[in-house]
């Protein structure tokens, strides 16, 4: 009875300790990789089938993206159109040469007019305002940007000169109508002569038989001799210390037609060297020119002395206003720097 339990005691005894060594040992093969798991099939061309709602969802994304996609297509071409336009337009309308359609000047002057209404009305009348719009579209549309800054820079530097010691002037009785605003007959007497000659320029390289430069040089006289005008008027009235009439050299009041001093003489000839020279600065006229013209103005503003002392308001001339005498004074200024291009310099 010993031996035989003895016997199935080791019997138990070897499988314990048999089992404890191969339980552990497959447990380590299997982490290891070396016992080999099972195989799971998946098929190379295996289809996922969405529910019809995923579906739908997908689609609509889809469609969404495209539509999106197609808009940025449809903006950025239409973007570049109007860009294309935009630089198009500007190329046409600041033309070196001028000749610029009229319907895109018209269009340039109604917006900076209207923009610039609330400064504009404290240097012209309403009606002086239109009449300007008029002068503006027609000095653009012929010689372009240029011949329309010159003018311009007349009217800016003519009214800044004008309010020079106002209130004086006012209580003389010298001072300038309306607060020194100017209307049409002043828009007309100061630059229907540079109009005339910048739409002769417009017309070609030649335009009964003088030079389109030469039209050019009459424009930029023109309306230099205008600003020497007003500069000798204006400084004349507010400096003046000895004032004298042109015809006879009496002592005269400041303000009188055809007086002239010696402060307004000066100022006269930096006047016309002023607009001259912006002239030359765009190109307008030369060097020679800026030479011709500003000694043409100088001389076009006695000239304009002159004409105040015999012809203006005398008996029976009463038509013979001053906005009349200032056009023959801007006539005057760019005839003779006409002539003297024509026959001094061969243009």
């Amino acid at each position: 009875m010993v031996s035989t339990r003895a016997f199935v005691n080791l019997q138990l005894f070897i499988g314990c300790t048999i089992a404890g060594w191969l339980v552990p040992v497959s447990f380590a093969f299997l982490q290891t990789g070396m016992v080999q798991k099972p195989p799971v099939f998946t098929a190379p061309f295996q289809r996922t089938s969405l529910p019809s709602s995923g579906r739908s969802i997908h689609l609509v994304d889809s469609v969404g993206v495209r539509k999106e996609r197609d808009s940025r297509v449809v903006a950025k071409a239409s973007m570049g159109l109007k860009t294309e336009c935009i630089k198009t337009v500007a190329a046409s309308l600041f033309a070196y040469d001028g000749h610029v359609p009229i319907w895109q000047t018209t269009a340039l002057m109604t917006f900076l007019f209207s923009s610039l209404s609330f400064k504009l009305k404290t240097m012209l009348t309403p009606v002086g305002l239109a009449n300007a719009m008029i002068l503006a579209i027609g000095l653009w549309s012929t010689l372009g940007w240029r011949a329309w800054s010159l003018c311009v820079l007349y009217l800016f530097l003519g009214q800044a000169v004008t309010k020079v010691r106002f209130a004086e002037k006012e209580k003389k009785g010298i001072a300038e109508g309306r607060g020194g605003r100017r209307g049409p007959e002043n828009v007309w007497g100061s630059a229907a002569t540079g109009l005339a000659c910048s739409i002769c320029a417009a017309q070609g390289k030649s335009f009964l038989g003088l030079s389109s430069n030469l039209y050019q040089l009459g424009y930029v006289a023109s309306i230099a001799t205008k600003l020497a005008d007003t500069f000798a008027s204006e400084i004349g009235k507010a400096f003046g210390k000895t004032t004298f009439l042109i015809t006879t050299f009496e002592r005269v009041e400041p303000g009188t037609e055809g007086a002239v001093s010696a402060e307004g003489t000066f100022a006269a000839l930096v006047g016309g060297f002023l607009l001259s020279s912006y002239g030359l600065l765009v190109r307008l006229i030369t060097v020679k020119g800026l030479a011709i013209s500003s000694i043409a103005a100088f001389l076009a503003t006695n000239a304009e002395s002159l004409l105040g002392a015999t012809l203006q308001g005398k008996e029976g001339l009463k038509w013979i206003s001053n906005e009349v005498v200032n056009f023959i004074n801007t006539l005057i200024g760019a005839s003779l720097a006409m002539l003297a291009g024509k026959f001094i310099l061969g243009m």
